[in-house]
């Protein structure tokens, strides 16, 4: 598409003889928020490498503002504006908060964007505990600080691996409400997300993954009316 931010085209990725992702091709729109949705094992976190370019493709096109990302090791390509929060979230426990902020700060390109004080508005309790080590935050507070941290790099693509996965309700509640006011303050991102109520309310568009291949994509009112789909793909 002509608006695509990001366009994935034919990707085939490997983990050794395993062929993981076999040929998938799909866009993210600017200003959108597309899910990709699947069981584990599907190829979704392998689908964020793939674009990061942590796992490099064996085959296939990954553009990025038009530009092919091939070739490319994966700091060039955050620098290139794409940011990825981990499932694992990958705070540095024995930095503060604040260090695990400033480390990996850029100024927006416009010299506007995401700044400590948004983040500290946007999070009001790293702001509490900007002292305190990443080691002594609760598994909520870690993943706030894993989000607030990409957004300091100020990304035009915000990439999420399973955000809410392992979390309080009331924590789930905070996070999306984050998610959501990003999305309507234009940020593009490309979500993975096991809770599908949550997944389908936010994005635009949903991508269905199956053993490597899509297998669905469109709307999420069309996605919830869909039964087989979710059944044979989702377990929903």
């Amino acid at each position: 598409m002509a608006d695509a931010l990001l366009a994935v085209e034919d990707v085939h990725t490997y983990y050794g003889d395993s062929h993981v992702l076999q040929g998938i091709s799909f866009d993210v729109p600017k200003g959108s928020v597309v899910a990709l949705l699947g069981r584990n094992g599907a190829g979704k976190t392998t689908t964020l490498r793939s674009i990061m370019r942590l796992t490099a493709p064996k085959r296939g096109t990954v553009r990025f503002g038009g530009r092919p990302l091939a070739g490319l090791p994966a700091y060039r390509v955050a620098r290139a504006g794409i940011a990825l929060v981990h499932e694992t979230r990958g705070i540095f426990p024995s930095l503060s908060v604040l260090e695990n902020l400033t480390i990996a700060a850029r100024d927006a390109e416009d010299g506007g964007g995401w700044t400590l004080d948004r983040v500290f508005q946007t999070f009001p309790r790293l702001g509490e505990r900007q002292h305190n080590g990443g080691s002594q935050l609760s598994g909520g507070e870690q993943q706030m600080l894993a989000i607030a941290r990409a957004l300091l790099t100020n990304p035009r693509l915000l990439m999420l691996d399973e955000p809410t996965e392992g979390l309080a309700p009331i924590i789930v509640e905070e996070i999306w409400r984050i998610l959501a006011a990003l999305k309507a303050d234009g940020m593009t991102m490309l979500l993975v997300e096991q809770n599908f109520a949550l997944a389908t309310t936010l994005a635009d568009r949903n991508l269905v993954l199956g053993k490597g291949v899509i297998r669905w994509q469109g709307a999420s009112a069309d996605l919830r009316a869909n039964d087989d789909i979710k059944r044979t793909w989702l377990g929903v």
